[in-house]
């Protein structure tokens, strides 16, 4: 396990949700954040960085994803003020109250379980978590997805998104930046057909079009599903994969639902470039994370070890955790 690319990821994530939540009121433009303008003030985060944190803490303390823990750690955690859909704030409290979360789940949208991008906004940073392991991502990635959302559509955006972000942290754990269509056609091999990847086989021809052509073409999440979102935020990571800022401009010149758009791209990305890229006025804007979540966090290796281990930019599994099977 990957742990600090993990926490790379979810920089990028909540970074990506926090301007995307705040962007419509604030009182600038998309240049003038491209030309490193921060407005002042707090940038708050959504749900989107609430549950990612709550995946990263339990890939910390349990090494794998347990879907009852996490089940249960979403419904202790959910504060519906942080913009959580009115269905998703009804099914956790129904976990919250004891109802399982199989039946919860699985009974939502007339018993068709849910296709939204909820599960997908979280996921990244699982995926940069296993880098070395696609077959691990995969695994991982339906059992985070399951614990909200049953459809098949739903799962099928959180794994794109988790492949996604596995292959753009293991480019640079290998020095290489994979071409765009490279990067998706990576992604789409391990991808069951269906209405999502579908979507990203779509976005794939549409490379070097302009973001509002893929945007109309594809959806920019204003559906609020996983079919209408992750296709797009392949596409914008797929092309701007060495450059955080731009990737999260693009999102934002799309529209949509650009707080989830902002954090999956923005979690992808990050895991390529690390947190380095992401402008310091940006960091500091956002609302700080957490604080359980850093008592979740493994001590960061030491700088002998880094020296020993090779290059500071190459991330070692954390000490004390194993690879889990995938039964658990």
């Amino acid at each position: 396990m990957y742990v600090e690319m993990m926490f790379d990821s979810l920089e990028g994530l909540s970074v990506g949700d926090a301007l995307g939540q705040q962007f419509p009121v604030m009182r600038t433009s998309v240049d003038a954040l491209r030309a490193g303008a921060a407005p002042g003030g707090q940038w708050r985060w959504t749900d989107d960085t609430e549950m990612a944190c709550s995946v990263v803490a339990e890939l910390c303390t349990r090494d794998a994803i347990d879907r009852d823990h996490l089940a249960a750690a979403f419904a202790r955690r959910c504060d519906p003020g942080r913009d959580y859909g009115f269905s998703t704030v009804g099914n956790l409290s129904r976990i919250r109250k004891g109802a399982p979360w199989r039946e919860v789940s699985a009974a939502a949208f007339d018993h068709q379980g849910s296709c939204g991008n909820g599960a997908a906004m979280r996921v990244a940073p699982l995926g940069a978590c296993y880098a070395s392991d696609p077959d691990m991502i995969v695994t991982q990635a339906i059992r985070s997805a399951q614990v909200t959302h049953m459809h098949p559509e739903g799962i099928s955006g959180a794994v794109a998104v988790a492949l996604a972000a596995g292959q753009a942290a293991r480019a640079r754990l290998d020095g290489i930046r994979p071409t765009p269509e490279q990067f998706i056609t990576t992604v789409l091999d391990r991808l069951d057909d269906g209405e999502t990847s579908r979507g990203i086989r779509r976005a794939r021809t549409l490379l070097g079009a302009s973001v509002h052509q893929v945007a109309g073409e594809l959806g920019n999440g204003s559906r609020v599903t996983a079919q209408d979102t992750v296709p797009l935020t392949l596409w914008i990571a797929a092309t701007h994969l060495h450059d955080y800022p731009t990737a999260i401009t693009t999102c934002l010149v799309a529209g949509g639902d650009i707080d989830t758009t902002a954090a999956i791209a923005g979690g992808i990305v990050a895991a390529h470039t690390g947190p380095e890229a992401i402008p310091r006025e940006w960091l500091v804007a956002r609302e700080p994370l957490p604080a359980w979540l850093d008592r979740a966090r493994p001590p960061k290796p030491g700088r002998l070890r880094r020296w020993l281990t090779g290059s500071p930019r190459r991330r070692q599994p954390a000490r004390g955790i194993s690879k889990p099977s995938p039964t658990q």
